[in-house]
């Protein structure tokens, strides 16, 4: 086995190993994963409904009390709560959440393998090498990968689906093309069905651009795929969802497509200038500022990787100029078109690589881009993912609040504030109800009504408050007395990086802590260690490290 055999191969094995230590060290999740991630709970707590389903469904599952602004797909949930029944029967105190997502990230994982074996069979192994080197020091797709978001159910298919496409158009009258092309649009035609209704605009760049080329017809090829991908991904659609709902028919897809698009309620959300996919978006993803000002350079403009660069980026970024016609804009909503992108830019890197004997030049850039290659992995895996990990104060909240209070009274009830709920907290973390009368009954509640709560008998009932400092414990504290609730603890998150100048001491309490997950109990000081060796010797005192400041309050009820 050649040198360059076994870098691809430790590549290989490097993009799931760091998808699953960007789970391992950011295990919680956000308000807008929690459709999901509560949809996964429910069906492996409660099972699948087969009789008195309607009452049962409303009764125990958590999309009838917060259905939220439209409907989203179950399909994923059931899928991931399928494949992680045989992990649970073997080991049933396993992490449930922990579990699914792995089993997210896996799956995004192989499809980027897949598109990186592509690229190597399409375009050589250098190519193939430089593509995992720049995905393995992005950070978002590798953050994302097992985040429970519709985008990232998306993401695995429609990376397999332009996987299939990386045949050169010397193939192009090959029946083993055509057939792939077939596939690719199938999966994206499911994937924009099912998932995220964006898709379609991608297909329709992709597949216009196909046929401009002559890789697939129009009856041939196009009406096929299209009528296969349309009926399984909108018979699993609707079935599925028709069911755990109780709406029928339902289309969760085209629902959300006409709140937000339709009736333009995504700008609700925040609007951006036109540009900001291509100078913003875009630049954050892929990191690396080498990747979209040198490789996608070199890739468009040497004749002999023009083609292949063409034929990578023209499809996607063609969907982003469209797309960005929208005003709500989001990265994850382009986020697909990421792995071609790197791939353009991995064949200017490959060419450059291959020829850094012949010039100066070359041998200088090469240099550059490894050394660039190497900062955006530290800058990714050092900086961006602690200050990422340490944005979820509310499971850390009620973590702290359930070993604080667990036996200290037999029902325990807690309110969950606004802030608990958008940062972590989901009914994975929540207390399961005692089979026995020997364990205290948890009860929360999240109610979001105003009114309700700016009443005193509301706040009364409950034991623990899980809150905003500021403005929100100042009210709770005037309605129900300044005796009322004492401070149980404070939690700490993320509100940006702190920049610190010479003299000034670093605190770098989130950079220890991931680290001793790194490496166990010496963590803290062999941070301490590097960080000062590099402060005195590299950057002559500044530094730069993750800023907390207190974001959620634990109240509990103050003894008599």
């Amino acid at each position: 086995m050649g040198k360059a055999d076994a870098a691809f191969i430790l590549l290989l094995g490097a993009i799931p190993a760091l998808i699953l230590l960007h789970l391992y060290l950011a295990p919680y999740t956000k308000v807008e994963e929690s459709f999901h991630v509560q949809a996964i709970h429910d069906i492996l707590l409660y099972g699948i409904p087969t009789h008195n389903v309607g009452e049962t469904l409303r009764a125990k599952y958590d999309h009838f009390t917060f259905p939220g602004a439209v409907p989203r797909t179950f399909v994923g949930a059931t899928m991931l709560s399928a494949f992680s029944q045989p992990f649970i029967r073997l080991n049933h105190s396993i992490d449930r959440q922990l579990l699914a997502r792995a089993i997210l990230g896996l799956f995004n994982a192989l499809s980027l393998l897949s598109f990186a074996s592509g690229l190597r069979k399409a375009f050589g192994k250098t190519t193939a090498i430089w593509y995992l080197l720049y995905q393995a020091s992005q950070f978002h797709v590798l953050y994302y990968a097992s985040r429970t978001l519709s985008n990232m159910f998306a993401f695995g298919l429609s990376t397999l689906a332009l996987r299939y496409l990386l045949q050169g158009p010397q193939s192009a009258t090959s029946k083993t093309d055509r057939n792939r092309c077939r596939l690719s649009l199938r999966l994206l035609t499911i994937a924009g069905i099912v998932f995220r209704s964006e898709l379609a605009l991608f297909l329709a760049t992709n597949t216009i651009f196909l046929f401009l080329t002559g890789r697939i017809g129009i009856q041939r090829d196009i009406i096929p795929a299209g009528l296969l991908g349309l009926l399984l991904g909108l018979g699993s659609t609707v079935l599925v969802d028709s069911f755990f709902w109780q709406k029928y028919p339902l289309w969760p897809e085209l629902e959300a497509f006409i709140f937000n698009v339709v009736h333009g309620q995504a700008s609700a959300w925040g609007t951006h200038p036109w540009h900001f996919y291509f100078t913003n978006a875009i630049p954050r993803l892929l990191l690396n500022p080498l990747v979209y000002l040198v490789g996608l350079p070199f890739a468009l403009f040497q004749p002999a990787t023009r083609s292949a660069a063409a034929y990578l980026l023209i499809p996607s970024l063609a969907f982003v100029a469209i797309y960005s016609i929208q005003p709500h804009k989001e990265w994850r909503f382009i986020v697909y078109t990421i792995p071609p992108l790197t791939a353009a830019a991995a064949l200017g890197a490959s060419y450059i690589w291959t020829h850094r004997t012949k010039s100066l030049l070359y041998r200088l850039l090469s240099l550059v881009m490894i050394l660039s290659t190497f900062a955006s992995f530290l800058c990714s895996t050092f900086i961006l993912l602690p200050a990422s990990s340490a944005n979820y104060p509310g499971a850390h909240a009620l973590q702290s609040l359930h070993s604080h209070a667990h036996s200290t009274r037999p029902i325990i009830s807690v309110h969950l504030g606004n802030l608990a709920c958008q940062t972590g907290v989901t009914r994975f973390l929540q207390m399961p109800n005692p089979p026995d009368n020997l364990s205290p009954a948890w009860t929360y509640d999240k109610t979001e009504n105003e009114t309700l709560k700016s009443t005193s008998s509301f706040w009364a009932q409950f034991d623990y408050l899980l809150i905003e400092p500021g403005e929100e414990e100042t009210k709770i504290r005037s309605l129900s007395g300044p005796d009322r609730w004492e401070e149980v603890d404070v939690i700490e998150g993320f509100t940006g990086l702190r920049v610190i100048r010479p003299g000034e001491e670093a605190v770098g309490t989130v950079e220890e802590r991931v680290l001793t997950k790194f490496i166990g109990e010496n963590g803290a000081q062999v941070w301490r260690a590097g960080r000062d060796f590099a402060r005195r010797a590299v950057t002559r005192g500044w530094w730069i490290e993750v800023r907390m400041d207190p974001r959620i309050k634990i109240l509990g009820r103050a003894s008599a």
